[in-house]
């Protein structure tokens, strides 16, 4: 795996740089697609085949993410989320069942539980990276536990191997990792199931949708045949999440345009861990073999409630990587490490639309922001 090239700010200081504010120039957007030509002539041969629908450009991106992942083609839908649920259903989960996911993550691990008829049992994180914590997993294992989620969050792969001591199905959620690795193989290989997504600001996009991916073809077929209601012999409930060949001819172009995505991503997360080391306003993120970058995610010690609209005046968009740990929205306690992640992470603007003097900006506003509100 080599590393990524630097890009082209090693002779810029600060001086360099005219401030800018977002009246002037524009917001420093947080996130936001790559897009280009190349998407464009995707869609309009799309639309000029008069085939919009599920079809060859689905079947062609299922192939092209499994054979990047090398794995058999997976299955394309309308969503993450819709993957999600689909991986359970596929693993038998279902009422009653226990499934084991992280407390600081976004609510769709939690929304694809309760579509399952599942009972969400939440685990606490390391503090630093925001991933699944190993011991308190064990700590929360019952007789009715039937799955663990696991998900390489920010682009920092998690502890797979020992999620799967327990001999659990486990699910990689490798919505924020794709092109991540581990022990020399890509994240989303370890566990029985995986799932990625391709919202609008994830690492490629289709704008909305997702995958699931796996080695067994009995889940895969499984989840095939609930994936579309229509035409079927049987009844059974079953759901409408396909994705479009409109989704999915704009996701082949994407993802062959992964590799340099992630160079850029690594290149900028260089300037930003160069430019913000000798603070000490923040804790910069661990940067471990392996990891890519899809967030830049600081600790500070102010709260990022107070930094977030402050740095928006100075025209720099940040936000809060995960807006509310889940186990806030359970209204449970006993998550000190999602706590003090949500409590201490900020993450700065990261995309590969990001241009030098913009990212500049954003660490001259981060460290002027952070000493005004240190006063």
């Amino acid at each position: 795996m080599s590393s990524a090239p630097a890009i082209e700010v090693a002779n810029c200081s600060s001086d360099d740089v005219s401030p800018r504010s977002s009246t002037e120039c524009g917001l420093v957007r947080h996130s936001r697609p790559a897009l280009d030509e190349a998407e464009n002539q995707a869609l309009r041969g799309v639309l000029a085949s008069g085939h919009l629908v599920q079809g060859p450009q689905v079947a062609a991106f299922e192939e092209e993410v499994g054979r990047f992942l090398t794995v058999p083609p997976g299955v394309a839908t309308s969503s993450g989320t819709a993957a999600l649920h689909l991986a359970l259903l596929s693993l038998g989960v279902g009422p009653g069942d226990e499934v084991l996911l992280p407390a600081y993550v976004c609510s769709a691990p939690l929304l694809a539980v309760s579509h399952a008829g599942a009972v969400p049992v939440l685990v606490d994180v390391e503090p630093v990276t925001g991933n699944m914590d190993p011991l308190d997993l064990k700590k929360r294992l019952t007789r009715r536990s039937k799955a663990i989620i696991v998900v390489h969050l920010f682009g920092m792969p998690a502890a797979v191997k020992e999620s799967l001591a327990p001999g659990l199905p486990v699910i990689e959620d490798c919505a924020q990792a794709l092109g991540a690795w581990q022990q020399e193989r890509k994240v989303g290989t370890f566990g029985d199931l995986a799932v990625c997504s391709f919202y609008a600001t994830k690492l490629i996009t289709t704008g909305e949708g997702g995958m699931l991916l796996g080695r067994d073809p009995s889940l895969l077929q499984r989840a095939r045949d609930l994936r579309e209601y229509d035409k079927k012999d049987t009844f059974a409930v079953r759901f409408n999440y396909k994705m479009t060949d409109i989704q999915a001819a704009m996701g082949r172009v994407q993802l062959r345009k992964l590799g340099r995505f992630l160079s850029r991503r690594e290149a900028l997360a260089e300037v930003y861990t160069a430019r913000l080391a000798a603070s000490s306003r923040c804790i910069l993120p661990p940067h471990t073999q392996g990891r890519i970058y899809y967030r830049y995610v600081v600790s500070v010690p102010q709260s990022p409630a107070v930094l977030i609209p402050r740095l928006f005046d100075r025209g720099v968009e940040a936000a809060r990587p995960v807006y509310r740990p889940l186990h806030h929205y359970l209204e449970q306690e006993g998550y000190p490490g999602a706590d003090e992640a949500w409590s201490a992470h900020l993450s700065l603007p990261l995309h590969p639309s990001l241009g030098p003097e913009e990212i500049l900006e954003v660490c001259r506003a981060f460290q002027e922001t952070t000493e005004e509100t240190s006063r």
